[in-house]
Order: C-alpha cells, then structure tokens, then sequence
C-alpha cells in the first residue's frame, strides 16, 4: 500500500530540480501583481482608494517575502556552493535593498490617499528597477538554478506561500 502523502513529497522534491523554472515562476506573478497594483492606481479615485489598499499592499508584502526568501534561503546556498558568484549575490542584495525604499515610499503614498499620478510614479519607478533586477537574477542564475539540488519548499525559498 502506498502512502498518498509521501508520494507527494516525493513528487515536490523530484519538482524542486527545476529552480531556475521555480524563480521564473515566482518573478511571472509578481509581474502580475504589479500589473494589477497598477490597473487599480489608473482606476478612478474612488475605486482606486479601496484597490489601492488591497493590491498595492499585497503587491508589496508578496515582492518584500520574495526577496527575504532568496536572502535568507537561496543567497546563502548558492554562495556557498558558487562563491565565484560572490558579487552578483551582492549586487543582487543591493537591489533588494533599492526596491525595499521604493516599496516604503509606495506604501507611505497609499497611506496619504494621494493623486493617481503620484502612485503611477510610484509604481514606474518600482516596475523599471524591479523588471531590471528580474532579467539580471535570471540571466545570472539560471545555469546555476537549473543545476541546484535543494530540499526545500518552493514557497519558502522565493516567498511565495
């Protein structure tokens, strides 16, 4: 007789290979996410205050949980394994540090209740960093990811729970 459960902790591990998949993944919905944060900021005012507050915010925990998870599960990993890539782990760090200020001013400005224009700047200047630093962590690390044997929960690792 076979155990429903561990077949399926199996088939997560055997899933688990594919990180640069799994990374790819993760950046695809918080693009998503942002597209919607930028959908309710555009809409009219009084719709865009009630939107703002549920996508820009969940917008912004689920990048900030994206980004802990690769400093505190994966960046340790990998410069462990690759210190060769020493540098663009600390780049990469710096980046997260970049778009944690433009996410504290985001959320500074939902909380003013300020004018769409304010909060599409917000969300441009997040969009342009954030869609650059995703090209770079792909291009970086995908032959790396492709290879990366890790026993942990996608979830975890890329803040995605």
């Amino acid at each position: 007789m076979t155990d429903p459960a561990a077949d399926r902790r199996t088939g997560e591990r055997d899933r688990l290979v594919a990180w640069d998949r799994e990374l790819r993944a993760a950046h695809e919905r918080l693009r998503d996410a942002l597209r919607v944060a930028r959908e309710a900021a555009s809409a009219d005012a009084e719709s865009a205050g009630r939107d703002l507050l549920l996508y820009c915010r969940g917008f912004c925990l689920a990048l900030s949980a994206h980004h802990r998870g690769e400093d505190d599960v994966l960046f340790p990993v990998l410069q462990a394994e690759h210190p060769e890539i020493s540098q663009t782990i600390s780049a990469l760090r710096q980046d997260h540090g970049m778009i944690a200020h433009l996410l504290g001013g985001l959320e500074l400005a939902v909380d003013g209740a300020p004018a769409p224009d304010d909060l599409a700047r917000h969300l441009e200047g997040i969009a342009a960093i954030m869609e650059s630093h995703f090209r770079y962590e792909e291009r970086s690390l995908d032959a790396i990811l492709a290879e990366l044997a890790l026993d942990e929960e996608p979830g975890r690792v890329f803040g995605m729970l």
